[in-house]
């Protein structure tokens, strides 16, 4: 499956495709773990996963509140009219609960393991299978789309991760497979994909740490966080932002208990090939950079301290 290079960028009327890899160069963003995929990091390989029933009860969370809020300040003078919200909201919200219930009771898929040592990519399949995936062969895009209706402007992307099945004699339903994460595509895409091929090329120490998912659910994690940002922008903005808007507009600590529910401890790769594979190799036996994608790299940040000069 043929993509364009790395750095290239399509533009149309209501949509941008960026695309990032193959070959895995600089974006010149940060890495930022947004959605938390990160599941574990080690200096062998890093877990990533696309769970997120957190994300889901934030999303669903502000539409119950307008439906009860519609519906609690119209229920003297609207009778009918409120009950009709109601009606309405669960109409509405019905299929997305469902949906969410039965992502609590399903089994959490297994992450997609990057092994930084042997540049290669563990990508588990259904029925127990799974590929192993040379990094530089892995594509990424941000894809980012927009849409105008009488209430403004909504934009909405993804960042896309391809992989190609390496069996040549794979059937035509199983040579591809691919992951989207709802980051909302653009820079946001970019900086998530950081994580991982900042943790391939540069090291351990360049990508975010793994989400505290080895605490458990509690709320005891939640006042410790509102803490810890208290220290960043003051008590005032903290409970602003995470009290009001974090409880009562998203239910920020319904979402946190959920997802540490779930993921506590998240899933891990038990196939005795793929525990061997995960072992640390020594030094001396550590895969390298194709001379293809080195000099991709030295050409990508030649380019990039270019536009930092021209800014300056």
């Amino acid at each position: 499956m043929s993509t364009p290079p790395a750095g290239t960028t399509e533009k149309r009327m209501f949509s941008r495709n960026d695309y990032l890899a193959p070959l895995p160069i600089p974006t010149g963003r940060k890495p930022s773990d947004v959605l938390n995929i990160i599941w574990r990091k080690n200096e062998v390989f890093l877990d990533i996963g696309n769970y997120s029933i957190g994300s889901a009860v934030m999303v669903m969370w502000p539409s119950l509140m307008v439906v009860l809020a519609m519906s609690f300040f119209t229920r003297n003078l609207e009778p009918e009219f409120s009950r009709e919200i109601l009606i309405l909201g669960a109409i509405i919200l019905g299929v997305p609960t469902l949906i969410m219930i039965q992502g609590l009771v399903r089994e959490v898929p297994f992450p997609i393991r990057f092994n930084r040592q042997r540049r290669e990519v563990c990508v588990p399949r259904d029925n127990g299978e799974y590929w192993i995936v040379p990094w530089e062969t892995v594509t990424a895009a941000a894809t980012q789309q927009s849409s105008v209706s009488q209430a403004g402007k909504a934009t909405m992307g993804l960042l896309v991760i391809g992989f190609e099945n390496p069996d040549p004699h794979a059937t035509e339903d199983n040579k591809h497979f691919s992951l989207g994460f709802n980051c909302g595509g653009g820079t946001t895409a970019m900086a998530l994909w950081e994580c991982m091929r900042s943790y391939m090329e540069i090291g351990p120490e360049a990508a975010p740490d793994a989400a505290a998912l080895n605490s458990g659910a509690n709320l005891r994690y939640y006042i410790d966080y509102m803490k810890d940002k208290a220290k960043e922008r003051g008590w005032f903005l903290t409970l602003l932002w995470e009290g009001v808007f974090g409880v009562f507009i998203f239910n920020a600590p319904l979402a946190t208990y959920l997802q540490r529910k779930k993921l506590y401890p998240p899933p891990d790769l038990l196939y005795p090939d793929i525990i061997e594979w995960s072992k640390p190799i020594p030094p001396e036996q550590w895969a390298k950079r194709s001379p293809e994608l080195e000099a991709a790299i030295v050409k990508r940040e030649t380019e990039l301290a270019g536009r930092v000069e021209a800014q300056s």
